[in-house]
C-alpha cells in the first residue's frame, strides 16, 4: 500500500532499470502515474475524489517489455494486480465471462495479499499454539480435582517433600517435551492429528435472473460456510504438523470482516489492471458494418468502457469503486490504429506510449544487464548442479546479433526470441549436467561455441520449430 516512504519518480525508474532494458519514455510515464497516486492520498480530502488517474495506453511489438513494465510496476507499489487478455472477452456469449471479472480478480488478489501479510505478522502467536497442539498429541493433558494428589513426591527427603498431583505430574512432563521439541529433538517422531478437510462446494447451476457474478459467488460462499465444518486424523511428523497446522492457527487469530475492509480500500486505491491485446478488439478500419466480429469487439469496448470510467462492482468481498484503479492497456497495433477504438474508450487512455522495436545492442544489455538476465538464471539453475557456468561479452555479443537475424527474417517476437536461442545454445549441455559433466566442472560459453551450437539455426530459415 502507498505510504510515506513511498518511490519518487526518479526512483521508480531506477528500479525498472533494473529489470528492463531502455523504453525510458513509458518508464517515465508509469512512474508518474505511479506518484500521482501517492499525491492524490496526500491530497486535501474534498479533492481526493475528483483526482482521476491518467491510465495509460502503450503501443508497440510483442516482446518489447509492455508487460514486464506492468508487473514491475505493481511490485514496486506493493499493489494488487491483475493481467488480462481483451481478446477473451469476445466469447463473453460463450463462456459466461464478463468484463467486470477482471475487477473481481483483482478483489480476490488483494484479499490474499491482506490475508498473507496479517498472517505473518501473527505466525509467532500461532506458532505457540502450534507447539501446544503438539504437545497435546505427544502428552496429552490431564486435569486434577483440587486437593487430590498422589503419594509420588519430587523432594529430596525430609520435611520439604510435598506430594505431587497428577496434574503437575503432567505439566513437568509437557514442559521437558517442550524443551525437547524447541531443540528440535522430536522433528521424526510420528503424532496424530486433526486436521481440517475441506467441505463439499456448493453449486448453483446458472445465474439466476437479476443476480450478477459477485452476488452468486457471494451466496455460494455463505451457503458453504453454513455446512458444518469437518476434519479427519493424520499420522505424521512432528516437522510435518507444524507446517500443517501454522497456517490454521494463524487463520484463527486474523479477523476476516477486517482482512476485508482493508482489502477493498487497496484494490480500490493502489490496484493496477493491465488489459492486454486491447489492439485485438479494435475494429479494424474505425467503423462495422453492422454485423459479424466487429460488432463482438465493439461490444466488448462499450462493456469495458464503465469499469475503466468508473463504476461500481460488486464481488463476495464486497463493492469494489473503480473509480481509482489504474489501467494500463497494451497492443502491437499492427492491423488496427489506436483510433480504432471507439472515441469514448480512447478518451479514457489519455496517455498514449509508442514502445521501441529491440536493437541487438538491446539484445545485449538484456542478457548482460539486467538482475533476472537469462544468464543469470541458467547460471543460478546450473549452480545447483554445483557446476559453474560463464558467458564471455563476445558469445553475449553473438547471441544479440542472432536474435536479432532471426526476429528480422522470421517473426519479430521481441525479447523472447532470446529463450530460443538460449535454449537450443544450453540444451545439451542442461542435458548431461550431471551425468556427463559432474560437480564442480567450469563451462565457458565462447562465440566460438555459440557459432558451433547455433550454426544450422542460423543458416536455415525455416525456424518454425524453433519460433515460441
Amino acid at each position: 500500500m502507498l505510504n510515506d516512504t513511498f518511490l519518487t519518480p526518479a526512483q521508480i525508474v531506477a528500479e525498472l532499470d533494473k529489470y528492463i532494458i531502455g523504453q525510458h519514455e513509458a518508464k517515465r510515464h508509469v512512474a508518474i502515474a505511479l506518484r500521482n497516486r501517492w499525491r492524490r492520498l496526500h491530497a486535501p480530502a474534498d479533492m481526493q475524489a475528483e483526482i482521476v488517474p491518467n491510465n495509460i495506453l502503450m503501443i508497440g511489438a510483442t516482446g518489447v517489455g509492455k508487460t514486464e513494465i506492468a508487473r514491475r510496476l505493481a511490485h514496486l507499489a506493493d499493489a494488487p494486480f491483475v493481467k488480462v487478455e481483451a481478446s477473451k472477452f469476445t466469447e463473453v456469449g460463450y463462456v459466461g465471462r464478463d468484463v467486470e471479472s477482471m475487477v473481481r480478480d483483482l478483489a480476490e488478489q488483494s484479499v490474499s495479499r491482506v490475508k498473507a501479510r496479517r498472517q505473518e505478522a501473527v505466525k509467532a502467536q500461532a506458532a505457540d499454539a502450534v507447539e501446544e497442539l503438539i504437545l497435546d498429541a505427544l502428552i496429552p493433558a490431564i486435569s486434577q480435582p483440587a486437593g487430590a494428589k498422589t503419594g509420588v513426591g519430587f523432594g529430596s527427603g525430609g520435611g520439604d517433600d510435598m506430594p505431587q498431583s497428577d496434574a503437575e505430574l503432567n505439566e513437568r512432563t509437557r514442559e521437558r517435551f517442550r524443551q525437547k521439541i524447541k531443540n528440535g529433538e522430536l522433528e521424526d517422531r510420528k503424532i496424530e492429528i486433526q486436521v481440517a478437510q475441506a467441505g463439499p462446494s456448493v453449486g448453483i447451476m446458472g445465474t439466476p435472473p437479476g443476480m450478477d457474478e459477485g452476488t452468486l459467488s457471494g451466496l455460494q460462499d455463505m451457503l458453504g460456510n453454513m455446512m458444518p465444518k469437518k476434519t479427519r486424523k493424520r499420522k505424521v511428523t512432528v516437522a510435518e504438523a507444524r507446517k500443517l497446522l501454522l497456517d490454521e492457527e494463524a487463520a484463527k487469530l486474523i479477523d476476516m470482516d477486517d482482512v476485508k475492509d482493508e482489502a477493498i480500500r487497496q484494490c480500490e486505491n493502489a490496484g493496477i489492471i493491465f488489459i492486454d491485446e486491447i489492439d485485438k478488439v479494435a475494429s479494424s478500419g474505425g467503423k462495422s458494418g453492422g454485423g459479424g466480429p466487429d460488432v463482438s469487439r465493439q461490444g466488448v469496448q462499450r462493456d469495458l468502457l464503465p469499469i475503466v470510467e468508473g463504476s461500481a462492482v460488486s464481488t463476495k468481498y464486497g463493492i469494489v469503486n473503480t473509480d481509482h484503479i489504474l489501467f494500463i492497456a497494451a497492443g502491437a497495433f499492427h492491423v488496427s490504429k489506436p483510433s480504432d477504438l471507439i472515441p469514448e474508450l480512447q478518451g479514457r487512455f489519455p496517455i498514449r506510449v509508442e514502445l521501441q522495436s529491440l536493437t541487438k545492442h538491446d539484445f545485449f544489455r538484456i542478457l548482460k544487464d539486467p538482475k533476472n538476465a537469462l544468464t543469470k538464471q541458467y547460471e543460478a539453475l546450473l549452480k545447483a548442479e554445483e557446476v559453474a557456468l560463464t558467458f564471455d561479452d563476445a558469445a553475449l555479443e553473438r547471441l544479440a546479433e542472432i536474435a536479432s537475424e532471426v526476429n528480422a527474417e522470421v517473426e519479430n517476437i521481441g525479447a523472447r526470441r532470446l529463450h530460443t536461442v538460449m535454449s537450443r545454445l544450453l540444451n545439451d549441455i542442461l542435458y548431461d549436467v550431471p551425468d556427463k559433466i559432474g560437480p564442480n566442472a567450469h563451462i565457458q560459453i565462447t562465440a566460438a561455441l555459440v557459432d558451433e551450437r547455433l550454426s544450422d539455426m542460423v543458416k536455415n530459415r525455416d525456424l518454425s520449430q524453433y519460433i515460441l
